[in-house]
């Protein structure tokens, strides 16, 4: 008995196996959980690259750990003294965390008042820049003399590092409008106040973030610089006393918590954009 073959359906009815375009397989870079995970590493590889290399320098040129420690000698000043490193990274957070506040609050009035009239822009700009281009390093001194050898110093130091790049970023936004909307505004009647802030800030916010990236770091600067100046508390403090004491790997294991704040900060305020701003990643390049 012959056997019967099963019914095959019409070759244009046939579905083929799905496959990528070509027959090719997908590369593992297009795929969006391993995209995933080389973002994440390639920092990772990055430092351990890094870090490789400077021990093999030491190693190599046998250079001494007051001129240039090894990272297992800045591992070990800060094994031996943690808990002291730990509270004076906490005090330049704070510094850090206060000033870069109030640079925020103050860049972003700042930025709205310049912008509200072009004649006040005028004026006041070449001032703003003037004394941005005022080393800080100079005024951290008077700074000290003003307000004593407190917090306050490194604070307004902080404030005064970070407030020009907001402000700058700031009115790059607001004036950024296209005029098609601005004149849509004004079609409807919109009051100044009303098209600020149905217009003008959400189109700036992008804009904002930007200069808050940039006034982060700075911040770590400026309290770094006010704690050089004056003051007994600190990671700045710490690398000038390590200094004088010719106690390098603190002073490096000083500079490594102050560039793991930095980062943090950095990123932090990478996040606090994607959360506010989820559509302007969708809506830019």
């Amino acid at each position: 008995m012959k056997r019967v073959p099963e019914a095959q359906p019409p070759a244009a009815e046939r579905v083929p196996a799905a496959q990528p375009p070509g027959g090719r397989p997908v590369p593992a870079a297009r795929i969006p959980g391993a995209r995933r995970l080389l973002s994440a590493g390639s920092p990772v590889l990055a430092a351990v690259c890094a870090l490789a290399a400077w021990w093999l320098a030491t190693d190599v040129f046998d250079i001494r750990p007051f001129l240039l420690p090894a990272p297992p000698d800045v591992v070990d000043a800060f094994t031996r003294l943690p808990g002291y490193l730990l509270r004076q990274t906490w005090q330049t957070f704070t510094e850090t965390a206060v000033g870069f506040g109030l640079a925020v609050g103050a860049g972003l009035v700042t930025a709205v008042l310049l912008t509200a009239s072009r004649g006040v822009e005028r004026a006041v700009m070449p001032l703003l820049v003037a004394v941005n281009a005022v080393p800080k390093i100079a005024v951290a001194p008077l700074l000290v003399v003003w307000l004593g050898f407190g917090a306050a110093p490194k604070v307004f130091m902080v404030a005064l590092l970070a407030w020009f790049p907001v402000v700058v970023s700031t009115m790059a936004g607001l004036t950024s409008v296209p005029l098609e909307l601005t004149e849509l505004a004004h079609s409807l009647t919109a009051s100044r106040w009303q098209t600020y802030r149905k217009l003008r800030i959400p189109w700036a916010l992008p804009q904002v973030f930007t200069g808050l990236r940039l006034g982060v770091t700075l911040a770590v600067v400026g309290a770094v610089v006010g704690e050089f100046a004056g003051g007994d508390q600190g990671l700045g403090y710490v690398i000038v006393a390590s200094g004088g004491n010719a106690d390098t790997p603190l002073a490096f294991a000083a500079m490594a918590l102050l560039s793991a704040m930095s980062v943090l900060l950095f990123y932090a305020v990478v996040l606090a954009e994607r959360a506010l701003l989820p559509w302007a990643r969708e809506t830019t390049g």
